[in-house]
C-alpha cells in the first residue's frame, strides 16, 4: 500500500506501549494494531487527532506515502487520459 504507517516510530520515541496509546487514545489493542501494521483501509479523523494527541505529533509524523512499483497516481490516470483524447498541454 503507498501510505507508509510510522505509528511504532513514535510509540518508540515517546517510550510508550501499544497498549497504553490504545487506552488512553480510546480505541482497542486490535484495531490500534490493524492500523499501526497498515492493514486498515481507512482511519476517522477523530482517531488521527486522538493519536496526535496522545503522542504529540502531527499527522504527518504518523503517515507517509511511498511510491510503490505498479501503483497509478491519479495525475499519472489524467495524463494519460488526456493524451487518449488527444488534448495537448501547453508546451508538449
Amino acid at each position: 500500500m503507498p501510505i507508509a504507517v510510522d505509528i511504532d516510530v513514535m510509540l518508540a520515541r515517546r517510550k510508550m506501549s501499544v497498549g497504553e496509546l490504545a487506552e488512553r487514545v480510546g480505541i482497542t489493542p486490535a484495531n490500534l494494531a490493524v492500523l499501526k501494521n497498515g492493514r486498515a483501509k481507512a482511519v476517522r479523523f477523530t482517531t488521527l487527532a486522538a493519536l496526535c494527541e496522545v503522542l504529540e505529533c502531527q499527522p504527518g509524523d504518523l503517515l507517509r506515502w511511498e511510491s510503490e512499483p505498479g501503483f497509478e497516481s491519479a495525475s499519472e490516470s489524467e495524463s494519460e487520459s488526456e493524451d487518449v483524447a488527444g488534448i495537448r498541454r501547453p508546451g508538449g
